[in-house]
């Protein structure tokens, strides 16, 4: 959650906790909540944070969720070399489920090769730039547009240090 949707990180763990999770924790102010549950059905677990969030926080915010094996499977996708540092600035797009496919690429402006890179995989797209470069890219004009509201960025070292808060719960 982020721009016009800010909520208090500590009111949005009482909120998943209230829902009857563990082991509840949050990462950085976006949105980003850790959590265990013994629910295995994926959309219901989003029906029913999406619920609370409106209820508790009067935002009707969409709800990505990735599991453990999704986000390792993001992290073991992403080259490591793929960082943001002072010389390159390297992203993640989480998909919407209706976008979640491959030709989501054709939908994209077209990169410049020869300082940006692009890549599907289930679930995401990663995209990784030359830092004095990344403000060129063509990949910024998707900003609100509609594939961009079906989406979520967040950087990839957040994405690694997600999947090792993941990984200690």
């Amino acid at each position: 959650m982020g721009g016009k949707s800010k909520v208090e990180m500590v009111r949005l763990k009482t909120t998943f906790e209230d829902l009857g999770f563990d082991s509840v924790k949050t990462f950085i102010n976006s949105g980003n909540v850790i959590f265990i549950s013994d629910s295995t059905d994926p959309k219901k677990l989003v029906s029913q944070i999406e619920q609370a969030i409106e209820r508790n926080f009067d935002l009707n915010i969409k709800v990505v969720l990735r599991d453990l094996q999704a986000i390792q499977a993001t992290v073991e996708a992403l080259p490591a070399n793929w960082v943001n540092d002072a010389t390159t600035k390297c992203d993640v797009m989480f998909l919407w489920d209706d976008i979640d496919t491959p030709d989501v690429l054709k939908q994209l402006p077209q990169i410049h090769t020869d300082f940006e890179e692009i890549k599907y995989i289930p679930g995401a797209i990663l995209w990784r730039a030359d830092k004095p470069f990344a403000r060129k890219s063509k990949i910024l004009k998707i900003i609100g547009t509609d594939l961009y509201k079906k989406m979520t960025i967040r950087n990839c070292n957040s994405v690694r240090k997600i999947y090792a808060l993941m990984q200690a719960a």
